[in-house]
């Protein structure tokens, strides 16, 4: 798994509260919702993204032997939460919308049922995953709206917040209605086709050597 992946991409209070349930034998059947309770002004709906990258996630989550050692040596969890991480492995449904799909809000966009210590342990980074995705796919899908029958192309990774961020927002632009997207990686990944500006340097430096080799032609006949 790469760092992006990575089990411990959690927040601590997850396996806090993991460690709680294990000391009091508590891991019945839980049901966790993904939905958003209200949209800001002017927004009328959502467009839910994330969902293909969510199923990676949980289908790949386990620890290694270095991430069992590196929590034991934190001396913050008990011999049986480290136990419980070692074999873990998702066994619980995911009942989900489709990507693209336009939701609404306090509509579930993805349902998570399993063992209580199994979904707790996914909460923060489903939300991660699933909240990112879906805000730029609804940001998209409103350009898409604006510039009917106009070419849109994602060329954010150079401002976005992380490689991870910038690949993200390719995906979910491209789920929303962009043609393909500037990120390379999001081609090979996602097979979303590869688009490119115009290069403005290369426009200067063309127009630079132009410029000289006018110059240099207006010189030698003067000479």
């Amino acid at each position: 798994m790469t760092s992006s992946t990575s089990p411990l991409t959690t927040d601590l209070y997850e396996l806090n509260m993991i460690q709680a349930y294990l000391d009091q034998a508590e891991d019945k059947e839980a049901v966790f919702e993904f939905f958003v309770r209200r949209l800001p002004a002017r927004r009328g709906f959502l467009l839910a993204a994330g969902l293909a990258d969510a199923l990676d996630f949980l289908e790949t989550l386990l620890f290694s032997k270095a991430d069992i050692e590196w929590l034991k040596s934190t001396g913050r969890f008990r011999k049986n939460l480290l136990d419980y991480l070692s074999g873990f492995r998702f066994t619980g449904d995911v009942h989900a919308i489709p990507e693209g799909t336009v939701c609404f809000p306090n509509e579930p966009l993805l349902r998570i049922t399993a063992p209580l210590l199994q979904a707790q342990l996914l909460e923060t980074r489903l939300t991660n995953i699933l909240h990112f995705q879906s805000l730029i796919a609804s940001k998209a899908a409103r350009m898409v709206l604006a510039a009917p029958g106009k070419t849109l192309a994602d060329f954010g990774l150079r401002t976005a917040h992380g490689a991870e961020a910038g690949l993200y927002s390719a995906r979910a632009s491209y789920i929303a209605g962009f043609s393909g997207a500037a990120n390379v990686l999001a081609g090979e990944r996602y097979d979303i086709p590869s688009s490119a500006p115009w290069p403005t340097r290369l426009c200067r430096c063309t127009t630079t050597r132009c410029k000289r080799s006018r110059i240099s032609r207006a010189r030698g006949r003067r000479a």
